[in-house]
């Protein structure tokens, strides 16, 4: 009896589609972002069984210090750009560490003295030390290590130490190997963290001008949160000026006015209260939801790639003309609303929430200046998203 060809068939389009959302999902960068630390667990402990495999399958001496090695090397690195700057570095630590390790070696085969030997050490380690707080700080860190790793104390016979020095280098290329394997972009997290502060900041400003402020405990949460992301974010700057080849300026006048950001919209969520006049909290929602929609297409822009979408927006940030509005104002101050003349207290708040949409403008029109830099799917080919 013949099968139909829809019941043969269904199971094998049922396993394509899954391998298809599979690829798809190890394929978009936003799903390594929200599971880097997994990826760089899988990759760290892959990297460690290849080490095992290549010097205890083969019976390699000592090989337990590449093992050691690749730890050293890929344990804490997950970014790209983070990746690329130290890869110079580990290389001449490394070099430098097995060379004065071998020399100790000599030293302690002519001399037959310890304390010599020891000494020097203990000189070595304590110029590797002066100089570990600073700048070369990882080429001291990884040339101190590497000593000991090639020389014990000293007493290492010289075939142990050019073995040791052999493993080291095995373990320094497979860590090398498998950071690049799926990599983890900087400029990635980078943009996310930025497009989800900037989401928040439209939700926390809608909501102020909207005459809904929160208490205390939530506002003192609701800050944290977006304090520890532009810390997050300055982390990242250094890798992302690597991986896109921006200038570190650049991205620092981004993370100044995001925190300029910040602070107006706390200042503006103390400042607003439920006992504003009824005119005056619908001027400030009127203006606070365009501004809203422009923070939230600037959002969509980074997390999807692709500055066209902050463009529909532009026109929520338009530059206001200052003509004169009905009543008067402090000189210096910004027209107030159409509503009539604004109450004292009222003033500040006004000239914040202006303040705060000049910045959003401000900082929009940065991000489209580097947009050709940052949004790498239109330089390589749209991700699969």
């Amino acid at each position: 009896m013949a099968r139909s060809p829809g019941v043969a068939v269904r199971p094998r389009v049922r396993r394509r589609a899954w391998l298809a959302r599979v690829l798809r999902a190890i394929g978009s960068p936003y799903y390594r972002y929200r599971n880097a630390k997994i990826i760089h667990g899988v990759r760290v402990g892959l990297a460690m069984l290849t080490s095992i495999l290549a010097t205890t399958g083969i019976d390699i001496p000592h090989g337990i210090w590449a093992s050691v090695t690749l730890l050293v090397v890929i344990g804490g690195l997950q970014h790209q750009g983070f990746i690329r700057k130290k890869a110079a570095e580990r290389a001449l630590g490394t070099l430098l560490g097995a060379l004065l390790g071998l020399t100790l070696i000599v030293i302690h085969t002519v001399s037959g003295s310890s304390v010599t030997t020891y000494v020097l050490m203990s000189m070595i380690a304590g110029i590797c030390g002066y100089h570990a707080i600073g700048k070369p700080g990882y080429i001291a860190l990884l040339t101190a290590i590497t000593m000991l790793i090639v020389a014990g104390h000293g007493d290492n016979r010289i075939d142990t130490g050019l073995w040791r020095t052999l493993n080291v280098m095995i373990g320094i290329v497979i860590a090398l190997a498998f950071s690049f394997a799926l990599p983890l972009h900087a400029t990635y997290s980078w943009r996310y963290r930025l497009a989800d502060d900037l989401r928040r900041c439209a939700r926390l400003y809608v909501r102020v001008t909207g005459g809904r402020p929160l208490d205390a405990d939530a506002r003192t949460e609701a800050f944290r949160r977006l304090g520890d992301g532009l810390v997050q974010l300055r982390g990242l700057m250094p890798s992302v000026a690597k991986e896109i080849d921006v200038s570190p300026s650049q991205l620092d006048r981004i993370q100044r006015l995001h925190r300029s950001m910040l602070s107006a919209l706390e200042m503006l969520s103390e400042a607003i209260g439920h006992d504003a006049q009824q005119p005056v909290r619908l001027a400030f929602a009127a203006r606070g939801a365009a501004v809203g929609a422009t923070l939230l297409a600037t959002a969509r822009a980074l997390r999807f790639g692709g500055a066209h979408r902050t463009r529909p927006a532009a026109d929520a940030l338009r530059p206001r003309p200052q003509q004169a509005a009905p009543g008067t104002l402090a000189p210096g101050m910004p027209p107030e609303p159409a509503a009539g003349p604004l109450a004292p207290a009222l003033q500040g708040p006004w000239w914040l929430a202006l303040r705060f949409e000049e910045q959003v403008d401000e900082l929009r029109a940065l991000l489209l200046a580097i947009e050709p830099k940052w949004n790498i799917e239109r330089s390589h080919g749209s991700w699969p998203l």
